[in-house]
């Protein structure tokens, strides 16, 4: 009487022959096993003939192998006898071939093989068709977590690869050195012009209060972030980041709008509101572009503005209040609509001067007050601002400082 039990040196036998026997010409079985896959398992009919004759045909000559041993000798397989399982898996996880297509191919071969060596049974063999059974389950088991393991082994590698290439091209970008090699690396195609944000990103109320696993729950934030990013970004956006926030490079000119929404969804993500500075250059400036919206960030946390996106026109005025630069020269450029006409600037300086005053401002000028509130009505028309009402004069009261440092200090 056959030992039933899959162990060392058992044989199963079926109508008195070997179990096994159906599988014997592995190289027919095996070519029967891949047409059926190509017409039943429909991801695995879309795979390329060639891929079909190779990896497929391979690995499932190797399975099928490993259930004669099984089957013949009770010796379930070992880590060597898996490696071409694990090798196959692997290859597929970095062509990009998804895992479920592994897994499927393994199922569905392992059943058929089951149903073939169980194909002539007769009524009295249902012991040996329940040791069958558990070979085979035995059998899908030690392959499922072999390909499964390489799989995600190997596709952790892969994105590790691309990840790193990922942040060797945003450095060669913030840099402005060797960005096209990089790029090339990245397998990335560079844009023409990129919006370049600064982003800050608060701790999750929860980071307070797991002291030993801040660092952890900070790490899952940012994780939970990029997965978004990549999703509602199309995978386009490149960036440096870490828990506390970072750069973000969105190729193209992507609308304000749109980059609100961006905000919005990766910081729900997040579980936390954030704050970004965003300016738009093209693709050699963003060294100085991201240097610049680093300092607009840090004066948005300095003056305790609401999260939401800045951009140079939201904070110039108080960037040039703050220090001499691009905010200076972007406040001065408010005026040159005006440059061709000095009298009108001439009037804001005096009406300003003299507390907002018109009859004031007419007297000094020797004007009518009618002159006065037409000429700054037509400061109004020609650059957006009106002096006479509180928004658009603390933008020309700022400008025409601007304007002056620019002639005083056009160095600094």
């Amino acid at each position: 009487m056959t030992n039933h039990s899959p162990e060392a040196g058992s044989q199963i036998l079926v109508d008195g022959r070997p179990a096994s026997a159906p599988l014997r010409d592995t190289l027919t079985v095996a070519q029967n096993l891949v047409r059926h896959f190509a017409d039943n398992v429909t991801p695995c009919g879309s795979l390329p003939g060639e891929q079909l004759q190779s990896d497929v045909m391979d690995l499932t000559i190797v399975c099928l192998g490993l259930g004669i041993q099984m089957l013949d000798e009770g010796i379930s397989p070992t880590d060597e006898d898996l490696a071409e399982v694990r090798n196959s898996s692997a290859r597929w996880a970095r062509e990009g071939f998804p895992l479920k297509l592994v897994l499927r191919i393994l199922h569905e071969g392992i059943r058929e093989a089951g149903d073939l060596v169980a194909s002539n049974a007769r009524d009295e063999d249902l012991p040996e068709l329940l040791a069958i059974q558990k070979v085979m389950f035995t059998l899908l088991e030690c392959v499922t977590v072999a390909a499964t393991t390489s799989y995600v082994e190997e596709l952790e590698a892969v994105n590790s690869e691309r990840d790193g290439a990922a942040v060797n091209l945003v450095t060669a970008l913030l840099s402005g050195r060797k960005a096209a090699t990089a790029a090339r690396h990245a397998g990335v195609e560079l844009a023409d012009e990129y919006v370049v944000l600064g982003l800050s990103i608060p701790s999750h109320p929860t980071e307070a209060v797991t002291h030993r696993r801040k660092a952890v729950v900070a790490r899952q934030k940012l994780h939970r972030l990029q997965i978004e990013l990549a999703d509602a970004a199309g995978g386009a956006a490149l960036c440096s980041l870490s828990p506390d926030g970072g750069t973000l490079l969105l190729p193209g000119s992507p609308e304000r709008a749109w980059m609100v929404s961006l905000l919005d969804r990766i910081g729900a993500a997040a579980g936390v509101p954030l704050t970004a500075t965003a300016t738009r250059v093209r693709t050699d400036g963003i060294p100085a572009a991201a240097d610049q919206v680093h300092e607009l960030l840090g004066l948005a946390h300095q003056l305790g503005l609401e999260p939401g996106l800045y951009e140079m026109d939201d904070l110039a005025l108080e960037y040039q209040l703050t220090r001499p630069g691009p905010g200076r020269t972007h406040l001065a450029r408010l005026l040159e609509p005006l440059q061709g006409s000095p009298e009108l600037i001439e009037t804001l300086e005096v009406h300003i001067g003299h507390d907002l005053n018109r009859q004031r401002t007419a007297k000094q000028m020797h004007l009518h007050t009618n002159t006065v509130d037409y000429r700054l009505k037509r400061v109004a028309q020609l650059t957006g601002c009106d002096p006479t009402r509180p928004s658009g004069l603390r933008r020309i009261q700022a400008a025409l400082v601007a304007r002056r440092l620019e002639v005083e200090q056009p160095d600094r």
